[in-house]
């Protein structure tokens, strides 16, 4: 009974936070958006105390029940495991923990948090690494069969659906979610949940904690008959059954062990013996390394919390633009600095996917590999768009207001008057004065002269970095027009 709740609440949180990747209506987000800010280390980056503070309660009480339940990427491996599994049922073994190769992985991990190195961050983020994988290979996939219901809706006089564009927002954010996937795969796989117990960072901090927690599984030493299928359908390979231990650090509160035993030995419950209590393979150095580690972990993650922001506009699709080279990249008002989004953001692409104008895509810059840029190629931030914000969970994009985002200024215009259409074909053009929702662009006379063609000026001091201008511009292909961003954002 208590595998198969376990299994149904893990396929909830499972199938909910994959529906956060794959809607682009932003309908998802209202119901479900809470998923994504009760994962471990999004909550731990926005100094959401109340939820990191329930997750270690959960895990003290249950165990590391956060890995097998409410941890995408741990559930992922689980279905990996599972069709595995149909080959051969009974194919896992004990083994030690391999401690020096998941207290590497930790330390790499805080160092990479306190350098502000987000490559490595965004690599090791479980929740992140899995957000990826979604974006990247399964909302295309969502996004052509809701484009093929919209065809047949649109034959029936329907307009149930409407079509939205597929298109490759990263190809270096592509290869990182195969690459994630087939490794994650293969080693779930073949070895059930060796990813979570050697690799990631937040199941050996979770594991520490989960050493002492109140409700464990139990080995009943009179019941068992030692034929070691708990210890062969463990895929956390943590039951040694010759010596009926079990490695707490390491279990994953599956269950299995439960349902494989055929002589009632193993119950979960309380834990009244000290032998129980003892992990096996763990020696007192290595548990005052790991509470070392887990404590650093959660300082050194505690960052400053920024502010709010955003922007909106309107669409006009244009072909064939060209980015632009900006000096400074440009990041979503809620954001408030690029060095506060450095230090945030953990790469999960949520961002990426609510956008409705298709502005953020994920970088390809190595050092801030991954993280969500704005570039106006394919539309514009709309003033009274803050879908951003509102999802994202670590506090690298805060929640905004409309007016708020309207007065923060994320960068600001430049105009390459060689460029525009007004000199190159001595044509009436205006359409960046016309669309720009704050009045910081006005039309003049490139030349004295009553026929000279006019040309924009922009005011810096009013111009908030929406990037309409940029993506109305008629200049190909490059615009006459494009925005450069602001390191620290100000408001106006």
């Amino acid at each position: 009974m208590l595998r198969k709740i376990r299994i149904t609440l893990a396929a909830l949180f499972f199938t909910g936070i994959t529906l956060l990747f794959l809607d682009f209506t932003g309908t998802a987000h209202q119901w479900l958006g809470w998923m994504a800010k009760v994962q471990f280390l999004p909550a731990l980056l926005a100094t959401n105390v109340i939820v990191v503070a329930a997750l270690i309660a959960l895990t003290l009480l249950f165990g590391r029940i956060y890995c097998s339940v409410i941890c995408p990427l741990g559930v992922m491996q689980d279905i990996f495991a599972f069709f595995g599994r149909k080959s051969k049922r009974y194919r896992y073994s004990y083994s030690p923990a391999k401690n020096i190769l998941r207290y590497t992985m930790l330390a790499l991990f805080v160092a990479a948090i306190i350098a502000g190195i987000s490559s490595v961050v965004a690599l090791l983020a479980p929740y992140s690494a899995y957000g990826r994988i979604a974006q990247s290979l399964l909302s295309p996939v969502w996004a052509m069969g809701n484009n093929l219901l919209a065809y047949f809706a649109e034959r029936a006089d329907s307009y149930a659906f409407y079509t939205t564009e597929v298109w490759l927002k990263s190809s270096v954010t592509l290869g990182v979610a195969v690459a994630t996937l087939i490794i994650t795969g293969i080693l779930a796989w073949r070895n059930g949940r060796t990813w979570c117990n050697a690799i990631c960072p937040v199941g050996t901090v979770l594991g520490f904690l989960s050493r002492f927690s109140l409700l464990k599984p139990r080995i009943d030493t009179a019941k068992c008959n030692g034929c070691g299928l708990c210890e062969r359908g463990c895929k956390a390979a943590c039951i040694d059954s010759k010596n009926h231990k079990i490695d707490y650090s390491r279990c994953v509160t599956c269950m299995d062990c439960l349902e494989n035993c055929k002589k009632g030995a193993f119950s979960y419950g309380l834990r009244y013996k000290k032998q129980e209590c003892e992990t096996a393979g763990s020696g007192d150095g290595l548990s005052r390394r790991s509470f070392i580690s887990a404590t650093t972990i959660i300082a050194a993650s505690s960052l400053v919390k920024a502010e709010e922001q955003k922007i909106k506009g309107s669409l006009a699709v244009i072909e064939d633009k060209k980015i632009p080279e900006r000096s400074t990249r440009i990041v979503p008002p809620g954001a408030k600095s690029i060095r506060n989004m450095t230090k945030h953001c953990t790469s999960c692409q949520l961002c990426v996917t609510v956008c409705p104008n298709e502005v953020l895509r994920p970088s390809n810059n190595l050092s801030t590999l991954m993280q969500p840029e704005m570039s106006y190629e394919r539309g514009y931030c709309r003033p009274e768009c803050t879908k951003c914000s509102e999802v994202c969970p670590t506090g690298a994009i805060n929640l905004i207001t409309k007016e708020d985002k309207s007065a923060t200024q994320i960068g600001h215009a430049i105009v390459i008057r060689e460029n525009c259409v007004a000199i190159t074909d001595n044509v009436s053009c205006g359409n960046c004065a016309r669309h720009c929702p704050v009045g910081a662009i006005t039309m003049v006379a490139a030349e004295q002269g009553k026929k000279s063609p006019k040309v924009p000026v922009v005011n810096v001091e009013r111009c908030i970095g929406c990037g309409a201008c940029e993506h109305l511009c008629p200049a190909r292909p490059l615009s006459a027009i494009y925005v450069d961003g602001h390191t620290t954002h100000r408001t106006i």
